[in-house]
């Protein structure tokens, strides 16, 4: 009797996406700009999606030096029309989407009771509802070809609490339960669904809260950077590289049966 999964090997680790199309939020900078990278090297054409032009296009510069495929296309993640123009914009450039990479993410750190509504509206906006949206008018091409991927950026905050951050662990809980919940619908269609979940990561994000940290807690900068990467085993803070390799991961063959999972990189954060 032949065996019926299909046959892959070490070398399918380094996916080859030549006749890929990949759309990647928030690629400007950090996890984004190092994901969108990755899957250039790896042949995929790249839609570098962000708010930030200078960062875009300097993403798309970084691709082209290295010999890839990749555009900028501006997008306010806020606003509803401008993610479903996104798709279309994409799929006019370099063909439909094969590969959606849901990335882009913004932090504001407050207490529940003085957490601004506007505020809370604008992170679940951007870091949920826009993962909806973008799958809503991807998903269908991927499923009509017999073949796609969706990875969410979501968080070790998906998966643990901090005080402080109700709006961003509301919405990275809810992107963990969303992947979940679409990767049951496409499972048979050769679509996986994936959630990655980071620890403290090396970026300007991170870098961004350090201040607010400084304030909460009542100690200089240095030493609330030295306190977060104490937090994780690990002793470190994680490199956007790392992130970006187990997105390759999700993408290559060896990952075909791989999905609804919320893998944790977080240097051992959330198993304390």
């Amino acid at each position: 009797m032949s065996d019926p999964k299909p046959s892959v090997s070490a070398a399918s680790l380094l996916p080859d996406l030549r006749a890929r199309t990949a759309l990647v939020t928030g690629a400007a900078s950090g996890i984004g700009r190092a994901i969108a990278c990755e899957l250039a090297r790896a042949g995929a054409a790249v839609v570098v999606a962000d708010r930030d032009e200078a960062g875009g296009v300097e993403t798309v510069a970084r691709i082209e030096r290295d010999g890839g495929r990749a555009s900028f296309v501006p997008v306010d993640l806020r606003d509803r029309e401008q993610c479903r123009r996104l798709v279309a914009t994409a799929a006019e450039r370099w063909g439909e989407v094969d590969i959606l990479v849901n990335n882009a993410g913004l932090q504001h750190v407050r207490p529940v009771v003085e957490f601004e509504e506007a505020r809370w509206d604008e992170l679940l906006a951007v870091m949920l509802t826009a993962p909806f949206l973008l799958c809503k008018q991807c998903v269908p091409a991927m499923v009509a070809k017999g073949w796609g991927r969706v990875i969410n950026l979501a968080s070790a905050h998906g998966l643990v609490a901090s005080r402080n951050k109700s709006a961003y662990c509301a919405a990275k809980h809810g992107l963990i339960g969303f992947t979940r919940v679409l990767a049951l619908e496409v499972a048979d269609r050769g679509v996986t669904v994936n959630a990655i979940c980071p620890g403290w990561v090396r970026t300007p994000l991170v870098e961004r809260q350090l201040p607010d940290l400084a304030r909460q807690w009542g100690i200089p900068e240095a030493e609330v950077a030295a306190a977060v990467a104490a937090s994780m085993p690990l002793r470190r803070a994680l490199e956007p590289r790392e992130i970006a390799g187990m997105a390759l991961y999700l993408c290559s063959d060896l990952a075909a049966g791989v999905t609804g999972a919320a893998l944790a990189i977080d240097g051992g954060w959330t198993a304390q």
